[in-house]
């Protein structure tokens, strides 16, 4: 017996040494399976733990022998679930045991005995020993030698256990202190706004591992999507939500946070209505406050584990939420600032807008002040006048060039954008423009292409009375303008329509301009001396006088085009070949100078052939009137006549072979005299004669004094070639229509203008001045004026 003894004893100090020399719980574990595996030979030995009493469940640590161990089974299942139950020593005989005993032990052989040493620390179960015997009970002095090592064993893994418990905790915190660490910087990387709030979805998911996170802020008394990391069908970028209206809703009319763990609540069924795949079982929303009050909600969506959130995960998700709320803070804080200083330069462009009334002076400063608030490359407006939208200014432009392919372009759109009294807003990013409808996006195809622009904002400048206008602005960079850009240039489109109405008005009565310096002046003239002062009413009744008595000679004027009086295409009056050419381009001809001579050969032998046959009929007429034969005399005078009509036609035909001139003039054909050998068909044009000795010259008058014109008046001309002469002639026509010249209506009075010498000739310009007679001095003087004036009011209080 003290042999057997002796051969299951314990080495109790090795055994506590070496369960000393490891700190964890595996390496524990595996050498007091070995050292229970050295008991008995051919045993195995299986070491299992509890490691969360409050949900105990079995978890193999270490393993020694011929064994594996499979799925474990439930605590309470098994022959595991009795030694749970019963906390004392358990050994089962091969013929107490089912194998669905022991499931959970992937064994090959027929096992002969099992034995279960319970693991306890001050009457805990916290494991226990799994003996496995293929050939033989266990003796009962190897069952004393494992109390033996549960002893030692017990304390040891119990240590272990919490060491680890501890250093996890240690090393969770410091993780989770990392993490909010990392957030913290992560969060506070950028203080745009924009950015940010992409930057905290992302941030978020990662660090619940989750399958979404989604980000509502607070918009005018609402919540609005504003960004989503993950995937989540049951929400849209960019949807609203009132307080109360869903869960997001919930958070943020009581502010408290909210967890959802059951996948059969009435919330989140509401919330799948209509979404199978990605729906969601597991939800929770955290609010954001800033000093107390709500600035959003963040909601995290299903964990990828499968498993429902609980109140650890609901605890990481505050403490995130006030890492969020302070970057949000500081990025609201420079959000602020900007504010602050767009508003002091809006104040600033908005003082100079509004402190002229000059119209010019208002157009400039609305297109390029306004580049201290918005980063532009150009901005242009044009005003309605008269039903006609005119383009008033472009910034960088003192003047505008409408002959610029660039500036008709830009007049182009804004008339475009002028039909509709909403802005109009589009850009391109890459070759994508930002329209639905495909002839708009044709339309800026084209223009950004030609322009280099990527970005086109018009708005319509429209108050009470009616529309002004249309203000635009342009950038290459399609994103130019933000949220914030927009509210501003509402604003100052605003301003400008006030200060652009105020200043067209004021243009559109001047004499308000008058009326201080009238009131200075006439304090200046009260305060005269009396003889100055009747001077000066003598002075202005005299004035007054000439003005409505004395008769002044009244002249219109306007630019003047010297025109040809009269031209003339020189005709073949037969068919023929030219023979010879006279004349050249630029020779004076007079009426009746022969210019080219046709072949004419054929023509004289008809007209000999045509003498001879008339010689021959009347030779036979007077033979039978010799005769008295008045029949034969009757036939031949007929034929006698029409011979003679031939013969005259054939003289004609003869004739024309010459080409002479109609009227005097100059040769204005170039080439002429290489129409030597040239066949002309009867109707042909050989040349063009231009008469010189009388030309017409139009006259383009202004339409407010075309009715002041009549025929016959006479009118004077200078010529830009001739400074020092001056052409007189008449008035023969006044055009009943106008026309348009350098954007001004005029009417053209045609002046016949005498020109022996040649020297006017048609193309060349002036300046023509015709009397339209004699009329008071008051009304030559001041009749633009006063016809300006009395529009004005008729405009004003017409009837």
């Amino acid at each position: 017996m003290a042999a057997q003894r002796s051969a299951f004893a314990v080495p109790v100090a090795e055994f506590a040494a070496a369960l000393l020399s490891r700190a964890e719980v595996v390496p524990r574990a595996q050498i007091t399976a070995e050292q229970v595996a050295e008991l008995l030979p051919g045993i195995a030995v299986v070491v299992y733990m509890i490691e969360d009493l409050e949900n105990p469940a079995w978890t193999r640590k270490a393993i020694a022998g011929d064994v594996e161990v499979g799925e474990v089974p439930r605590f309470e299942a098994g022959t595991l679930g009795t030694v749970a139950e019963n906390k004392t020593l358990m050994v089962y005989e091969s013929g107490d045991l089912q194998r669905e005993d022991y499931a959970h032990l992937d064994v090959r052989r027929t096992i002969a005995a099992l034995a279960y040493i319970p693991l306890l620390a001050d009457e805990v179960l916290f494991g226990a020993i799994e003996l496995v015997s293929y050939e033989q009970p266990f003796p009962a002095a190897m069952l004393e030698a494992l109390r033996e090592v549960a002893e030692l064993a017990s304390p040891a893994l119990a240590g272990a256990q919490s060491y680890e418990s501890e250093r996890n905790a240690s090393l969770q915190s410091i993780s989770r202190v990392a993490q909010m660490y990392d957030l913290e910087k992560v969060f506070n990387s950028t203080l745009e706004m924009e950015e940010l709030l992409g930057i905290i979805a992302k941030k978020f998911q990662e660090v619940m591992n989750v399958q979404s996170v989604n980000l509502w802020m607070v918009k005018n008394d609402t919540l609005e999507l504003v960004s989503i990391a993950g995937f989540d069908p049951t929400v849209e970028l960019g949807q609203s939500q009132n307080a109360g209206d869903g869960i997001a809703g919930d958070v943020s009319e009581n502010g408290e946070p909210v967890l959802i763990d059951d996948s059969a609540d009435e919330r989140l069924g509401k919330r799948n209505a209509g979404h199978e795949d990605g729906a969601v079982f597991s939800i929770m929303a955290g609010p954001l406050m800033e000093h107390e009050n709500l600035v959003g909600v963040v909601e995290a969506i299903n964990r990828m584990d499968g498993a429902p959130f609980d109140d650890d995960d609901q605890f990481l998700l505050t403490n995130i939420c006030e890492t969020a709320s302070n970057a949000l803070h500081n990025a609201n804080l420079l959000q602020s600032e900007r504010k602050v200083e767009i508003l002091q330069t809006l104040v600033q462009v908005s003082a100079e807008i509004t402190s002229t009334l000059n119209l010019d002076r208002v157009l400039q400063a609305v297109v390029n002040h306004t580049q201290a608030i918005i980063s532009f490359e150009r901005a242009a407006i044009a005003l309605e006048q008269r039903g006609v939208l005119q383009l008033k200014a472009v910034s960088g432009m003192a003047q505008i060039n409408s002959a610029d392919p660039a500036i008709s372009g830009l007049k182009e759109m804004l008339e475009w954008a002028s039909i509709s009294n909403e802005e109009t807003h589009v850009t391109q990013h890459d070759d994508q423009i930002d329209d639905p409808r495909p002839e708009t996006q044709a339309k800026f195809a084209a223009y950004f292409s030609t322009t280099g622009m990527r970005a086109f904002y018009a708005l319509p400048l429209i108050d009470d009375q009616g529309r002004l206008g249309v203000l635009s602005f342009e950038s290459s960079d399609p994103d130019f303008l933000t949220v914030a850009h927009l509210e501003i240039i509402k604003v100052l489109a605003g301003q400008a329509t006030v200060a652009l109405r105020n200043a067209s008005l004021y243009r559109e009565v001047p004499f308000i301009n008058l009326l201080e310096p009238l009131l200075q002046r006439k304090k200046r003239f009260l305060a005269m001396e009396k003889r100055r002062r009747w001077l000066m009413v003598a002075l202005a009744v005299a004035v007054s006088l000439f003005l409505i008595i004395c008769p002044l000679p009244m002249r219109v004027s306007g630019e003047a085009t010297v025109a040809s009086a009269r031209t003339a295409q020189v005709q073949a009056g037969v068919d023929g070949v030219v023979k010879a050419v006279n004349i050249r381009e630029g020779d004076q001809v007079r009426q009746g100078d022969v210019l080219a001579e046709l072949e004419d050969w054929n023509y004289r032998a008809d007209l000999a052939a045509a003498e001879a046959k008339y010689g021959e009929a009347l030779e036979t007429m007077n033979r039978a009137l010799s005769q008295n034969d008045g029949t034969l005399a009757g036939t031949e005078r007929a034929r006698v006549d029409y011979l003679r009509a031939e013969v005259a036609r054939a003289k004609e035909r003869l004739e024309h072979t010459t080409i002479r001139a109609p009227f005097d003039g100059v040769v204005i054909t170039p080439q002429v005299q290489n129409s030597v050998g040239r066949r002309l068909n009867h109707g042909d044009t050989l040349a063009e004669i231009m008469e010189t000795s009388r030309v017409t010259v139009d006259v383009a008058v202004p339409e407010d004094v075309a009715t002041l014109l009549k025929r016959g008046e006479r009118a004077s001309i200078k010529l830009e070639s001739f400074p020092l002469r001056t052409f007189r002639g008449e008035v023969t026509v006044v055009s009943p229509e106008s026309q348009l010249a350098s954007e001004q209506r005029v009417f053209v009075a045609r002046v016949n203008v005498p020109n022996p010498d040649g020297a006017m000739r048609p193309g060349m310009q002036g300046h023509g001045k015709v009397s339209v007679g004699w009329h008071p001095a008051g009304y030559v003087l001041f009749r633009g004026s006063a016809m300006w004036v009395w529009s004005k009011l008729w405009s004003w209080f017409g009837w």
